[in-house]
Parts: structure tokens; C-alpha cells; sequence
């Protein structure tokens, strides 16, 4: 080798540099539309009530002293006294009045109207395809 030949060869080095970047890009569109429709329902409840019978009973008793209400089994004793003058003062019984309890159960039907609402979702593309979902 001679000394033209040996020269120094200079390899430049390359190194590539990455460069991330972001941008927005709309790739579709959502509507949602919402329907409300109006429902008709029959609604059912049994209702409990409670009346009482009145029944009127003379007795015309005298009595000492006023007696006092009083339950047998469903029917509740009301005495009614009176006071009468004489040349003395007595009570007497003129009559009780007996109430019987009834219970009863009666089913109802009411119509009523509700409201549902339904979504529809529809997409569109960007290329304006539409789509529902």
C-alpha cells in the first residue's frame, strides 16, 4: 500500500429521529333521538274497609248505676241510660245499641296512563353512512 492509499476514509454516521404527533380526526357522529310513547294500564288493588251495622235494642230496665260498654265477640254493648224524675232519682236502661263490625274487601280497578321513553341511536360515518343501533 502506498501512501495515496491509505488516506483516511470518513464514514458519516445517520441517525433517524422519531417525531410523534397527534391530531383530531372525526371518524362518525351519534344522535340519539328520544320517542316517548303513552301507555294505557288497568291498575288493581283490593281495598279493605270497615263499617259498622247499627242496630237499635229497647230494654227499659232500671237500673242503679250506668252500666258500661262492653264487647261480645264482634259486637260492641253502647248503654243509653236516662235519668227520670220520681220522688226519687233512678236510672233505666231504655236501650243498647249494638254495633256489628263488617269487615269487607272489594277489588278496584283504575286506568291509569304512564309514559315509556325508547333512545334510538344513529350513527353517521364521515363518509355520511347512517347506522342504527
Amino acid at each position: 500500500m502506498t501512501a495515496e492509499t491509505t488516506a483516511e476514509a470518513v464514514i458519516p454516521l445517520v441517525e433517524e429521529t422519531l417525531l410523534l404527533s397527534k391530531r383530531q380526526v372525526e371518524t362518525g357522529r351519534v344522535r340519539v333521538s328520544l320517542t316517548t310513547e303513552v301507555v294505557e294500564e288497568m291498575l288493581r288493588e283490593t281495598l279493605h274497609s270497615r263499617r259498622a251495622e247499627v242496630e237499635r235494642r229497647p230494654v227499659g230496665t232500671t237500673v242503679t248505676e250506668a252500666p258500661q260498654v262492653r264487647q261480645e265477640g264482634d259486637v260492641i254493648i253502647i248503654p243509653v241510660v236516662e235519668e227520670v224524675l220520681v220522688v226519687e232519682k233512678r236510672l233505666v236502661l231504655r236501650e243498647e245499641i249494638h254495633l256489628h263490625m263488617i269487615n269487607e274487601e272489594k277489588t278496584v280497578e283504575q286506568p291509569a296512563t304512564r309514559r315509556v321513553q325508547h333512545a334510538a341511536v344513529e350513527r353517521i360515518t364521515p363518509t355520511g353512512e347512517r347506522t342504527e343501533s
